[in-house]
């Protein structure tokens, strides 16, 4: 029997199985097509086969980075959430996954990577507490650099900086979008019959962290929250295929960690990590005196060789479950 393909994603948090919204895509995608993939979760997008995350490494050891190639694979394999769709529904279901990354994907990268307050309180703090030393440092800002550079092509617009103007934009453009889905979903579960399909899977990894973040300017979130079914769209997905994630996020709110820590950190840990990441700084700067940059390179390799833990998406839930 052929090994199962790894996907690399990642970590969670918020009661989310990923605050990524491809991720999220991917992950909802294989859990409605029951695909079992060995999930490798993480924090540090270098340790993927791709560099970056999402990222599916198939048993031909081939690599796929973006949902819809992985998507298009796992439907070759006969993982195909969308085999009862009809020829109007898959046409309606492309329709749709189109009119949001035309008009829900630029708010969302505005809304999380652009927006100053909630990128400083938020974003670059998730990622900076999470990432380990040293890309904390330098990797949440070159992130949100390519976000930008994503916007602007999205947009059609090199020149394009944040603003108050491009803001209101970008947020009615979302609403409309918001409004429109909300109008398709109407009183059903899913969009299509009694089954999620891939338009599910979409919906939910662009709503998800829109709806379960803590943003500070929260105007987006606001206008969701207002949408009662696509609230419960995305709570159904939750409780139904990520059970374990969304208890998490219960016990989470009577955790006296600081908002947005690491939720899968054991006590003092953070304490521990703080104190040998002083001592590996001052280890590596003793030793650049001496070796020069090729020391630092060096150090840096050393802090990506720890093999992440392998996990299958089962696996995984049992193991939130009990922690």
């Amino acid at each position: 029997m052929a090994a199962p393909d790894e996907l690399f994603c990642w970590e969670g948090d918020w009661g989310l199985p990923s605050v990524d919204t491809d991720c999220l895509v991917v992950l909802a995608y294989a859990q409605f097509a029951g695909a079992p993939l060995k999930l490798r979760k993480m924090s540090n997008p270098w340790r993927s086969p791709s560099g970056s995350l999402p990222a599916l490494r198939t048993n031909q050891k081939a690599t796929l980075s973006r949902p819809s190639d992985i998507i298009i694979h796992l439907r070759k394999q006969k993982f195909n959430a969308d085999y009862d769709l009809s020829a109007k529904e898959g046409a309606d279901s492309l329709a749709f996954i189109s009119l949001m990354e035309e008009k829900l994907r630029p708010a969302l990268i505005y809304a999380f990577w652009i927006e100053p307050k909630n990128y400083v309180d938020l974003t670059r703090r998730w990622y900076a507490e999470h990432m380990p030393f040293p890309l904390n440092f330098f990797l949440p800002g070159r992130m949100q650099r390519g976000q930008l550079e994503k916007l602007r092509l999205l947009r059609g617009d090199e020149s394009l900086e944040a603003g108050e103007e491009l803001e209101k934009e970008l947020y009615r453009d979302a609403a409309e979008c918001m409004n429109l889905l909300s109008q398709r979903l109407g009183s059903h579960k899913f969009f299509f019959g009694d089954s999620p399909s891939s338009l599910d899977a979409y919906v939910f990894g662009h709503l998800a962290p829109i709806l379960k973040s803590k943003l500070p300017s929260g105007k987006l979130q606001q206008h969701l929250k207002s949408l009662d079914n696509l609230n419960n769209f995305c709570t159904n997905i939750l409780l139904l295929y990520f059970p374990r994630d969304g208890r998490e996020s219960s016990t989470q709110k009577t955790s006296s960690q600081p908002e947005g820590g690491d939720f899968d950190h054991v006590p003092n840990k953070r304490r521990k990590q703080f104190l040998s990441a002083l001592v590996a700084l001052g280890a590596m700067l003793s030793y650049a005196l001496l070796t020069g940059i090729v020391s630092i390179q060096h150090a840096q390799q050393e802090a990506l060789e720890a093999p992440p833990d392998l996990e299958t998406i089962e696996s995984h839930e049992e193991e939130e479950g009990d922690g």
